[in-house]
């Protein structure tokens, strides 16, 4: 009996010649191990969505090239202040203003009754009248009070007369009085109490706001000042040299 020949088979099976009968390996590891590789390239994918979908979500195109450029930023740079510092000057009364009243829009009149109004509130109007070129029919707001320096006061005090208006310093002018423009936003004067808290803001102004961005250093578009004012009369044909206080 051979040494190969399995006990008890009496010598009936032999194996013969020089090759071994093979065994194979059970197919459970191989089947495990593809199991496993499957769920680390599925994790990766889950993974790799989940990135993107970061990304995403956080506004970042995954362009790193266009990240690193240098990118245009906006400041903030605070208004320019005053050149004095302290309190602002008080406000004159209104006998102590001299106003020129010009129309800056399209409807007829509007000069003439707006300082025969101002004028019964005390207020000087020197003439009445249109705007000129730079100024007509460009004043959206309700008017458009231009000042020199030495009438940035008395502008503020005008102001209060008008709603929404806003003031305009001119560095060129020299005198004090003011030009009140008329603009498109204008419907009529504030009521007397209106005016009057209007003008406890007005006297104690805030301090200016930032202004984000680059300021351009505007110069002045013409001047509005009593003496070049060459108004042509009222849009509807009223007198431009004539004074308010004067007339009926």
């Amino acid at each position: 009996m051979s040494m190969l020949t399995p006990s008890g088979m009496g010598g009936k099976y032999r194996v013969t010649g020089n090759a071994y009968p093979r065994m194979r390996r059970p197919r459970r590891r191989g089947r495990i191990l593809a199991a496993v590789v499957a769920s680390v390239v599925v994790l990766g994918l889950f993974g790799w969505g989940a990135l993107q979908l970061f990304h995403v979500f956080n506004g970042d195109n995954g362009d790193t090239k266009a990240n690193a450029a240098p990118q245009n930023q906006v400041t903030c740079k605070p208004a320019p202040t005053p050149a004095h510092t302290g309190k602002p000057t008080p406000l004159p009364q209104p006998s102590g203003v001299t106003l020129n009243v010009l129309n800056a829009t399209s409807r007829g009149g509007l000069a003439k009754t707006t300082a025969d109004a101002l004028a019964s509130r005390g207020f000087k109007v020197a003439k009445f009248g249109n705007a000129t070129a730079p100024y007509d029919q460009k004043v959206t707001q309700s008017a458009l009070l231009v000042a020199g320096p030495a009438g940035e006061a008395a502008a503020r005090e005008a102001g209060t007369q008008v709603a929404g208006s806003t003031v305009k310093i001119d560095p060129a002018r020299k005198d004090k009085t003011v030009d009140l423009l008329i603009g498109d936003g204008f419907a009529a004067l504030a009521s007397p109490a209106d005016a009057a808290r209007a003008r406890v803001v007005a006297a104690n102004p805030p301090p200016p706001k930032p202004v984000c961005g680059p300021v351009a250093s505007g110069s002045s578009t013409g001047k509005t000042t009593g003496k070049s004012t060459d108004a042509t009369g009222d849009k509807a044909g009223g007198t431009a040299d004539g004074k308010a206080t004067s007339k009926p």
